[in-house]
C-alpha cells in the first residue's frame, strides 16, 4: 500500500469542503478534549491555508464564500464548545443548521399479518 492509496486526495476544493464537512459533523458533538481541539485547529488551518488559496486560484467564486462560511462556522464551535455550551446543530451544505431548523415526522411503523419479515408499512 503505498502512502497515496492511504490519504484522501480530494478533486477539487469542493469535494475537499464536502470531506471535511464530513469530518465536521462526527466529531461535532464529541466531548472536548486537548486532542479533538488540535484536531479541529489543523482543519481549519487546512481550510484558510490549503483549499481558500486554491479557490480562489482557480477563480470559484461561490468555493471561495462556502470556505469562509465553513471557517466562520468552526470558528464559533471551538468558541462555543470552550465555553461549556453544547453546539445545537450541524454542518449542512457548508453552513451551521440547527437541530430544531427542519420539522420532525413522528412514524408509526404497523405490523401486517403478512410473512415477509422487515417489509412493515409506515404511517407518517
Amino acid at each position: 500500500m503505498t502512502t497515496d492509496d492511504r490519504y484522501y486526495q480530494p478533486q477539487n476544493a469542493k469535494d475537499a469542503l464536502r470531506y471535511i464537512e464530513g469530518l465536521f459533523n462526527q466529531y461535532a458533538q464529541a466531548p472536548l478534549t486537548m486532542e479533538l481541539v488540535a484536531y479541529h485547529q489543523k482543519l481549519v488551518k487546512q481550510l484558510q491555508e490549503d483549499i481558500l488559496p486554491t479557490a480562489q486560484a482557480a477563480g470559484q467564486k461561490v468555493q471561495v464564500e462556502n470556505t469562509q462560511q465553513m471557517i466562520q462556522t468552526m470558528q464559533s464551535w471551538l468558541r462555543i464548545r470552550m465555553s461549556g455550551q453544547p453546539f445545537a446543530g450541524k454542518m449542512h451544505h457548508f453552513k451551521f443548521e440547527a437541530d430544531n431548523a427542519k420539522p420532525k415526522f413522528k412514524r408509526h411503523v404497523i405490523k401486517g399479518r403478512r410473512s415477509g419479515g422487515g417489509h412493515r408499512s409506515t404511517r407518517h
